[in-house]
């Protein structure tokens, strides 16, 4: 599991990396369906720091909504599998 989420996440950030060279240089770009998609597989963890980090796509309000949707739905399936196939103590959340 941890070397898919590794090459995943690889993925997902060339990619995102090429789109934001491929902006500034003005040449063909990747859609925004494909970059979504990666993030939807699981590059989602490394998308987000990546938007701050090189400044790209952070300021485009839907791009930024669908992709934190995307992170919510992860982080939600990951608390469901720990707490069901890993004896996660969801207690602690309780308030």
């Amino acid at each position: 599991m941890i070397i898919y989420f590794l090459i995943v996440n690889i993925l997902a950030a060339s990619l995102f990396c090429y789109d934001k060279r491929a902006a500034i240089k003005h040449r063909h770009r990747i859609p925004e369906a494909v970059l979504h998609f990666t993030e939807l597989i699981g590059g989602v963890f490394i998308i987000i720091p990546l938007m701050y980090i090189i400044r790209h796509k952070n300021r485009k309000f839907r791009y930024f909504g669908i992709t934190f949707l995307i992170f919510a739905a992860w982080i939600g399936l990951l608390i469901w599998y720990l707490s069901h196939f890993n004896s996660f103590d969801l207690s602690m959340f309780d308030l």
